[in-house]
């Protein structure tokens, strides 16, 4: 019984969130994924270009290793993003830094799509315990959004290029961040992603050593499975299956695909913590599966909790609070 109310408190939930979304067109946009791609009219054209990225190992390089452009005021942090999009309030990355008075340790926080509020009660709770957090605005959100639009449409979306080119942006922001908390003398530095966060946050800690701890929530592997199976991603699924099928778009998503990187996710100075939802609709439990058997086939140890609830009723008690927990203890085992 319980169950039931639950499952039907979610989708209240998700229908809350469809408000204001619409059907946007379908676009290849290549250009936009792959610099230097030139024109590109057919998917299989633009699939053959996502082959070349998944190989290239400089694909979520940063483009420049200075960091340059840092302006800090007070709890604010604000810099250049290495990728320039036509929406000029994006190509500006905005941060807000909870301070914990100590050096010791630093966490950046992804926040899922369509964040409407950054995490204060987290931020408070991990900073008095001596965890400075640092929750960064992804592409299109926050101080980042474009304007006239009512929720991050280019962040994802049928458009599968700039989808791309919204991902990696993500991916190098967090990664120039983290390189400037590393330059400020923070001894440890974690990331934690949130649903479409931890993708970012997953791909960030595969490709960078300077991550020790990372930290997935309402997470999977294939991004294109998320979107043609999930209830959040009903319209772009609608715009997609008129002009692709869903192996066309996994293989023209493969380079954001985390599955793709599970052996880098088990290199043994990376501790995972995963925090999934048995009763998601959003991300279906059989992918987040997927990818663990991944990870688990790859070395890696990651240390799971699997709650009886939904995605979005993950953030009511109690479940909340034992992801909470889990967190902190995965963190820093010593806290109390």
């Amino acid at each position: 019984m319980y169950h039931k109310w639950l499952d039907r408190w979610d989708e209240r939930r998700a229908r809350r969130g469809e408000e204001g979304k619409h059907a946007t067109d379908f676009a290849l946009d290549a250009e936009l994924a792959f610099p230097g791609a030139g024109t590109v009219r057919s998917i299989e054209e633009f699939c053959a270009l996502a082959d070349k990225a998944l190989a290239d190992q400089s694909f979520f390089e940063r483009p420049n290793e200075v960091d340059q452009g840092f302006q800090r005021q007070g709890e604010w942090l604000k810099f250049p993003s290495d990728i320039t999009t036509d929406v000029e309030e994006n190509n500006t990355v905005w941060a807000k830094i909870t301070e914990s008075g100590s050096l010791d340790h630093a966490l950046v926080v992804f926040h899922h799509w369509n964040a409407r509020a950054r995490n204060s009660q987290l931020a408070r709770f991990l900073s008095r315990r001596g965890i400075t957090v640092v929750e960064i605005a992804m592409p299109y959100h926050f101080e980042r959004s474009r304007p006239g639009s009512t929720y991050a449409d280019y962040m994802l979306s049928p458009n599968i290029g700039r989808t791309i080119q919204s991902i990696r942006q993500a991916v190098l922001d967090g990664r120039k961040l983290v390189h400037w908390l590393k330059s400020e003398g923070y001894g440890e530095v974690s990331v934690l992603g949130m649903s479409l966060g931890s993708w970012v946050g997953g791909l960030i800690a595969a490709h960078d050593p300077a991550v020790s701890k990372a930290s997935v929530f309402l997470t999977a592997g294939s991004l294109a499975d998320m979107i043609w199976t999930g209830r959040a991603t009903r319209s772009i699924r609608d715009s997609l299956e008129t002009n692709l099928d869903l192996s066309d778009l996994r293989r023209a998503w493969a380079p954001i695909n985390l599955e793709n990187f599970a052996h880098r996710l088990a290199r043994r100075d990376l501790a995972l913590h995963v925090v999934l939802a048995k009763r998601d609709k959003v991300v279906l439990p059989e992918l987040s599966e997927r990818l663990m058997q991944k990870l688990t086939t790859a070395g890696a140890r990651p240390d799971i909790m699997s709650l009886s609830c939904g995605h979005y009723s993950l953030a009511i008690p109690p479940y909340i609070l034992l992801a909470g927990l889990s967190l902190k203890q995965f963190l820093s085992p010593a806290l109390v």
